[in-house]
């Protein structure tokens, strides 16, 4: 099985040298499990020579566009090309699938010629319970609840993935704001990390920040592969104590663990 990044680049990345913070699993029997699907995942996965008849499974972690703005072309696309013959299965939070449709696509995807459509229309959809898990491909993944955006009344829903792959535990954060009290007992538990990691000098406060990062003790960073930067010239990385940054089109071979040491 290896993970691909279709792209590495935070919600504002520019151009076609890199695109949003999207990525896919292929697994050994060529099935594929994209995880998030960005405003820009049409032009991703075609620089990968892939397209929406690849896309098999996926799995949406919060409603931002660089993770969810691609999706209605994603629907759109597998429902009408007569050479789909399955709908893609959504995995997705319990809490996140009246949002999903209300906010996100029923704009577009309602408007369906002679039916009323709702997200079971072109999607499988499983829910995932909050703090639960599913397998797909004999792997399991269960999902962790991330402190992404607050907006001083409540806290977004977004959910990164904490996966068992061959002998592999792997954290991905998705979009997590620098927490370590929350996030510590998560890279304890893993053997490799993809953190999301904006490398502006000005911080969002909804992401983890290089600076921040750079923090951690070393038994933490020489697990962590980062992603979901800025546009830019990056940090030395290796140099820090870190794996590196992953770059766009870097897949991770989890039958060669070589992958994932640092280059």
């Amino acid at each position: 099985m290896k993970l691909l990044f279709l792209g590495t680049g935070s919600a504002t990345t520019v151009g076609t040298d890199n695109f949003h913070s999207n990525m896919i699993l292929v697994s050994d029997s060529n099935e594929t499990f994209m995880i998030d699907c960005g405003s820009d995942a049409r032009f991703s996965l075609y620089k990968q020579k892939m397209s929406h008849l690849d896309v098999n499974n996926i799995y949406i972690s919060h409603l931002h566009a660089d993770h969810v703005g691609g999706l209605e072309w994603l629907a759109l696309a597998t429902k009408f090309d007569p050479r789909c013959m399955k709908k893609p299965t959504l995995f997705i939070c319990e809490r996140l699938e009246k949002e999903i449709w209300d906010k996100t696509l029923s704009g577009g995807l309602s408007t369906i010629q002679y039916e009323i459509a709702n997200l079971e229309t072109f999607f499988h959809v499983h829910l995932i319970p909050v703090n639960g898990a599913f397998i797909w491909e004999d792997c399991e993944f269960k999902i962790v609840q991330t402190i992404h955006v607050m907006n001083g009344f409540s806290l977004m829903q977004s959910f990164g993935l904490l996966c068992k792959i061959k002998n592999f535990k792997v954290f991905i954060t998705t979009d997590t704001q620098f927490f370590p009290n929350h996030l510590t007992p998560l890279y304890e538990m893993a053997d490799i990390v993809f953190h999301d990691c904006e490398t502006s000098t000005s911080m969002s406060g909804v992401h983890s920040n290089y600076q921040q990062l750079i923090g951690l003790p070393e038994k933490f960073k020489s697990k962590m592969w980062l992603y979901h930067y800025n546009p830019g010239t990056l940090p030395d990385a290796r140099a820090d104590g870190f794996r590196g940054f992953v770059t766009c089109g870097q897949y991770f071979d989890f039958n060669d663990p070589n992958t994932f040491l640092a280059i």
